[in-house]
């Protein structure tokens, strides 16, 4: 059976910091010599985190064609027709 792995101080905080920045696992393995997993299973219990994502989303244009495809549910178009508002951010 393996040993259990010594984890230092030094190598939480290298975890820590570097996916705070958005690093990948894969690349935190590399750089500690480890394997992807066990710095996964290592940054769980740390509960080190990524930052959120930002999602833009470009809004397209409405054509006035009766013939058009349904907009989809809670567009802002359909959003301002039945509220008055403009879509809740």
């Amino acid at each position: 059976m393996p040993e259990a792995r010594v984890w230092t101080a030094a190598a939480d905080s290298i975890i820590c910091t570097m996916r705070e920045a958005g690093e990948t696992w894969a690349t935190i393995g590399l750089t500690l010599g480890l394997s992807r997993n066990t710095v996964i299973e290592r940054g769980r219990r740390l509960r080190a985190q990524a930052p959120p994502r930002t999602v833009t989303v470009a809004e397209k244009m409405v054509s006035d064609d009766p013939n058009r495809l349904p907009l989809p549910a809670g567009h802002t178009v359909t959003w301002q027709l039945i509220s008055g508002e403009l879509y809740p951010d």
